[in-house]
């Protein structure tokens, strides 16, 4: 399967992949708890991140955006590895950290060359001080302008709906 297959069925394969993975989830107390804090460390990064961000308007480089180019699918995957590890099934680690980059690699370059299309101005610069996707100290403040009604415009609410559904769904199965 092309990179591009791949990055275009990204939402319906996560979709497919979190419906398998809770079918075939085995919760134990001490996981479901670890796991739980983790992706709620990620979904923090993604509620930072959104309240941050106002896409194809301006090019976001502070708050969150100061520290990775990435850091709403850095929280994604940062999601995605705590409800494996709440699940019980540690086999579905890899296979998380696998699927995350064969369709997130791909679609984090194609996002960085429309954002040097779209920014031509700024971007290289950013792209030369911020890394892609692992985060590192921001080299000037990175004080952000987070607003909350951001959240609500780029749609993060539903991931919350969904981190809470699965949370609750492996719980329900945990007892």
């Amino acid at each position: 399967m092309k990179p591009e297959t791949l990055t275009k069925w990204r939402v319906p394969l996560g979709w497919v992949s979190g419906v398998l993975a809770l079918l075939v989830a085995d919760p134990n107390p001490r996981l479901y708890g670890v796991g739980l804090g983790l992706a709620a460390v990620g979904e923090a990064l993604r509620l930072w991140a959104s309240g941050n961000l106002d896409k194809n308007e301006r090019l976001s480089t502070r708050g969150p955006y100061a520290w990775t180019r990435n850091h709403l699918y850095l929280g994604s995957l940062i999601i995605g590895v705590g409800f494996s590890l709440a699940t019980g099934r540690l086999a579905l680690l890899g296979i998380v950290v696998v699927l995350f980059a064969a369709v997130y690699g791909p679609v984090m370059k194609r996002e960085a060359a429309r954002l040097e299309d779209a920014f031509p101005e700024v971007f290289p610069d950013y792209a030369e001080k911020v890394p892609l996707f692992w985060p590192r100290w921001p080299r000037e403040s990175a004080r952000g302008e987070f607003r909350l009604d951001r959240i609500r415009r780029n749609r993060e609410h539903w991931t919350v709906v969904g981190w809470i559904a699965v949370a609750l769904f492996l719980g329900w199965k945990l007892l």
